[in-house]
């Protein structure tokens, strides 16, 4: 995104002097250009975080909260897996198997998930019902993903989780994401193809990849079109 070096600084709650020495001195995830500054959202946000800083870009709504620059379910999906047969007698078990097989993160920032993960559960679980669960950090990793992650997981066998109907998980949707807004923006897609109860049986036959993402492709042509 390209925006001015004033829009920034303000969009930061900083002088304009601080962000362009900043930025000379590569302390700060700007490029300038002239008088303007190149920069990714997401990558600027989690950095005013981590340094205890607002950011909120004025001007009505920021391009990168645009649905499509927010991402699709199955392109999340298809970033993350489908994985079959994950074995555990409870959530904590499960949650092993599951951080395990996303190879697609370093090891370092898997225990960090794990520890994340379970620390999400002991607030309250992520079983939704329906046999389903959507076990997530409540904060972006450390080293967050650039784009959206959904590792789709069906259990060996039914697993007491703790749901809101107290009945047992099968299928469990790991939701990784750069950003809260990405995370809500995910969540809001995924539950409306929850709510379907057709698609909820078609889940219990552990369908392949393909399948489950050219479902989930229809469920996001309905929504895109409301």
């Amino acid at each position: 995104m390209k925006r001015s070096l004033k829009t920034v600084a303000d969009a930061l709650d900083l002088p304009l002097t601080t962000v362009e020495r900043w930025i000379r001195q590569g302390r700060i995830p700007l490029q300038r250009d002239g008088s303007e500054a190149v920069f990714s959202p997401s990558a600027l946000e989690r950095w005013a975080g981590a340094h205890h800083l607002s950011f909120s870009l004025s001007g009505g709504k920021a391009d990168d909260d645009a649905p499509e620059a927010l991402g699709s379910l199955v392109s999340a999906m298809e970033r993350g897996k489908v994985c079959c047969g994950i074995a555990g007698a409870d959530a904590a078990a499960v949650l092993h198997e599951i951080v395990a097989c996303a190879d697609f993160l370093s090891e370092d920032i898997r225990e960090e998930l794990y520890e994340k993960l379970m620390e999400r559960e002991r607030l309250a679980s992520t079983g939704i019902g329906n046999g389903i669960a959507i076990p997530h950090p409540r904060e972006p990793l450390s080293k967050p993903p650039e784009a959206p992650i959904i590792a789709t997981c069906f259990t060996e066998k039914p697993v007491p989780y703790g749901a809101i109907d107290d009945q047992p998980i099968t299928t469990l949707f790991l939701l990784i994401s750069p950003t809260v807004k990405h995370h809500l923006h995910l969540l809001s897609r995924l539950s409306y193809c929850i709510r379907d109860g057709a698609f909820v049986d078609f889940l219990q036959t552990q369908p392949e990849a393909g399948a489950l993402h050219a479902r989930i492709a229809e469920f996001e042509k309905r929504l895109d079109d409301l």
